[in-house]
């Protein structure tokens, strides 16, 4: 089941992102990665992203800065999403096998936005189906909000008590960059290999 949204959520999803379209853009003889760029984001890209103070899978609570120590594929979503989550977690697993293969070393990262059922061990154990390298983190409620806002993801639990509650959620993945920040914005219709791609052009160019 593929989860869809209101005209009127996701005109709010992207409202709150701010993201513009996706286009070509030409080389900018001041901007490193001006060659690479795709995504046009509202206030930049330098806007998304910045500190953040989550709880990895053996309980040790880490900052941005344990955390993004190479290239990042960062994520927001939970284990308990019947569909585009997995979906998105595989396609960035692959997209780091494809990276490394060409010599690039990525890491993907996954944050739950659902600390309620996400617990360290639940988010560590979910992220380690995809890819071994690849970091599950959580936290209070607080801390993932923290986290959400800084990067200007949405997510809304739907109504209803039951153990079996849903929640509604933005699909971007973000590339990110120590010393640079977010570079990139990747939507939940590129491949693999188009995330690969350009994400090794980001690279190249770091």
């Amino acid at each position: 089941m593929i989860k869809t949204y209101t005209i009127g959520a996701a005109a709010f999803i992207a409202g709150l992102l701010g993201v513009l379209g996706y286009m070509a853009f030409s080389p900018d003889s001041d901007d490193p990665f001006g060659p690479c760029r795709t995504a046009a984001v509202q206030g930049g890209l330098s806007s998304i992203g910045g500190p953040f103070e989550l709880i990895n899978s053996a309980g040790q609570t880490v900052t941005d800065t344990d955390v993004i120590t190479m290239p990042s594929l960062v994520y927001f979503g939970y284990t308990f999403c019947p569909d585009v989550c997995p979906l998105d977690s595989a396609r960035n697993a692959l997209a780091t096998e494809i990276l490394e293969g060409e010599g690039s070393v990525v890491q993907p990262v996954f944050i739950s936005i659902d600390p309620e059922r996400d617990t360290p061990d639940v988010a560590g154990e979910f992220s380690s189906i995809f890819h071994p390298r690849m970091i599950g983190l959580t936290g209070s409620d607080e801390q993932v909000r923290a986290a959400s806002r800084a990067y200007r993801t949405f997510f809304s639990r739907q109504a209803g008590d039951d153990e079996f509650y849903l929640v509604d959620h933005s699909t971007f993945t973000y590339l990110v960059l120590p010393e640079h920040g977010t570079v990139e914005v990747f939507r939940h219709d590129l491949s693999a290999e188009q995330v690969a791609q350009t994400a090794q052009c980001f690279i190249s160019r770091a």
